[in-house]
């Protein structure tokens, strides 16, 4: 199959950076595309960059400063959620919630995605987990995608773009099972929302707990450091 090129959002997470294998798996050439947002978790930016230098592949990262906004755990002064379990996960938006930050984010894939140009948009957005977050839906995601098509010199002059999201059904298991099969390297991964100064996880917040558990139910243990 010949190459075709996609853009890729890559966080430096665990769900984007097996998003990343499957899209190179399927022949896309990759341009992965960070951002910068003033997140407290910047520690993802290094795992991104690692990420995207073992796969070979262009790497942007964006610096967007969503700070200035905040209204979020992870970009302002409010608390991460620790230690709850999986049922208080699905319970309401939780506050690690970043206003709008998946609609900003596709934003500039559709933008990057013109000037390559590329036709496909990968995100390693998941709703089966938990739904907390209103911008993982599956109907979001096809909105989203018919309204690029509307918007887009491309779009309107026939080049149809596509919006993959090929974890959005999967379990934190099955996501990790898929990554290992595909080769992914999840110790340089790094998905916790509150790592210490060194970058080690803390174990307790939604990310991590739903991380283990995933690694657990596979009889593997997670890669990636944790505080002692």
């Amino acid at each position: 199959m010949s190459e075709r090129d996609a853009v890729v959002l890559l966080s430096g997470g665990l769900d984007s950076s097996t998003v990343l294998a499957i899209a190179q798996v399927k022949g896309y050439r990759v341009h992965a595309l960070s951002f910068d947002y003033g997140q407290r978790h910047r520690v993802e930016l290094d795992a991104a960059r690692a990420i995207a230098v073992r796969a070979d592949v262009r790497h942007v990262i964006v610096d967007i400063g969503l700070r200035a906004f905040g209204g979020s755990a992870l970009t302002g002064a409010l608390d991460v959620p620790k230690g709850r379990s999986v049922e208080e996960m699905g319970t309401g938006v939780p506050d690690t919630y970043v206003p709008a930050r998946n609609t900003i984010f596709l934003s500039f894939a559709v933008a990057f995605a013109e000037v390559i140009p590329a036709d496909d948009i990968f995100l390693g957005v998941n709703a089966l987990d938990y739904s907390g977050y209103p911008d993982c839906r599956p109907e979001y995601i096809r909105a989203y995608e018919q309204m690029a098509n509307l918007a887009t010199r491309r779009g309107v002059e026939g080049h149809e773009l596509r919006i993959h999201a090929p974890l959005i059904h999967l379990s934190k298991a099955e996501i990790i099972r898929c990554g290992v099969e595909l080769g992914v390297d999840y110790s340089q991964t790094r998905s916790c929302y509150d790592p210490s100064q060194t970058g080690a996880a803390c174990g307790s917040c939604d990310s991590c707990l739903l991380r283990i558990r995933g690694f657990t139910e596979n009889d593997l243990i997670d890669p990636a450091p944790y505080v002692a």
